[in-house]
């Protein structure tokens, strides 16, 4: 069966002077600020829809190369992931970079790195987001 999550945000005035709140209404862990100069500029302590997905892109890769590793007969130990997601603003987003690393007992480097390229092309956000280029980073 299918599950359903849910974030909504109420933005008040104009793109460029105006701001807005996100609130990540499934798990209701938190409401977070958001503005346009938090999006193109610096963050200054707010969010963006960029760092949402890169959070959700770490996450998701996270999950489905731990998977895939548990399958494949060598579970990880641990697996640090990152996501980065460049926006540009009248272009939108124009490249996301996957960062990982990790502990997997009995598995080289090499096996590693192409059960990493797997899970990438597997990982359901990866899919989602196929329309950017997608760089998976290695270390």
């Amino acid at each position: 069966m299918a599950t359903t999550r849910r974030a909504s945000t109420v933005w008040n005035g104009p793109l460029l002077t105006g701001s807005g709140e996100v609130h990540l209404d499934s798990s209701d862990i938190g409401t977070f600020p958001v503005t346009w100069a938090a999006r193109s500029e610096e963050s200054n302590g707010k969010t963006s829809p960029e760092e949402l997905l890169a959070a959700a892109h770490a996450t998701c890769f996270a999950m489905a190369f731990s998977n895939a590793l548990a399958k494949a007969g060598t579970p990880p130990t641990q697996l640090r992931t990152a996501a980065e997601a460049d926006f540009q603003p009248g272009v939108g987003i124009t490249e996301i970079r996957l960062f990982v690393s990790g502990d997997v007992p009995g598995l080289d480097a090499g096996g590693f790195a192409a059960a990493a390229e797997l899970a990438k092309q597997n990982c359901p956000v990866s899919k989602a987001l196929s329309a950017v280029p997608i760089t998976l980073l290695v270390g």
